[in-house]
């Protein structure tokens, strides 16, 4: 891991940045994302489950990435999961 990895420096690179980011493409709305249509991940599937659960919800087991992200903002909210 380099040094950039781990620092909060201005100019560095950091996962778990505040607000929105024009040059990350995980920042765009998921509407917009190029791979958006495909399947959901396997992480998407379990933390939606989870979330799903918490929330005493169903939700179809062949979600996008795109619907499961929004899936799973809607429902960090509803659980309090997406709260600092």
């Amino acid at each position: 891991m380099s040094d950039s990895d781990t620092t909060n420096g201005a100019g560095d690179d950091v996962l778990g940045a505040r607000g929105e980011d024009d040059t990350n493409p995980a920042s765009k709305d998921p509407s917009e994302w190029v791979t958006g249509d495909e399947p959901m991940t396997a992480s998407q599937r379990s933390y939606l489950d989870t979330l799903a659960r918490e929330a005493g919800e169903e939700l179809p087991a062949d979600l996008t990435k795109a619907q499961a992200s929004e899936h799973i903002d809607r429902l960090q909210q509803k659980t309090g999961r997406g709260q600092s």
